[in-house]
């Protein structure tokens, strides 16, 4: 059973309402300021983001559906890609490969990991504690 206590909230400073931002490795590169989103039904991997792990764009797979923003604002994605995405570090860690939409539109975020992903992932994330755990009990803040 996973569960969260008092003492995860070390370093926290409450009230906030601050969104969980993390370190991934993707593709084997460090990529800092992932926002894990449980609200988000995709994965958006931003272009700056993309421009940086030198992938070249041909590679990307054509997507015809636009995306939708929060005050309804339409955005058409570049195209699709695959990328291998680890959770946590060695010895315990998790492997995924994560369908990116890749966007054009200005972030505070490189990427935005959605719900479907974060549940194959097999993360909880507790907004309150700032804090992720794997199913693995591994936890990482």
């Amino acid at each position: 059973m996973i569960s969260f206590s008092e003492s995860d909230l070390e370093g926290v400073h409450l009230p906030h309402d601050d969104p969980v931002v993390v370190t991934l490795l993707v593709e084997w590169f460090t990529m800092k300021r992932v926002l894990l989103d449980s609200g988000s039904s995709t994965d958006i991997l931003y272009k700056p983001a993309f421009d940086q792990l030198r992938i070249s764009e041909n590679q990307l797979k054509l997507v015809k559906t636009p995306l939708i923003g929060f005050a309804g604002e339409t955005v058409l994605p570049l195209g699709s890609i695959d990328l291998s995405v680890i959770v946590c570090s060695s010895p315990c860690q998790t492997q995924v490969q994560i369908t990116f939409l890749v966007v054009d539109t200005p972030s505070p975020y490189n990427a935005i990991i959605g719900c479907p992903r974060l549940n194959a992932m097999e993360v909880i994330v507790s907004t309150r504690h700032l804090l992720v755990k794997l199913v693995l009990d591994i936890v990482t803040r």
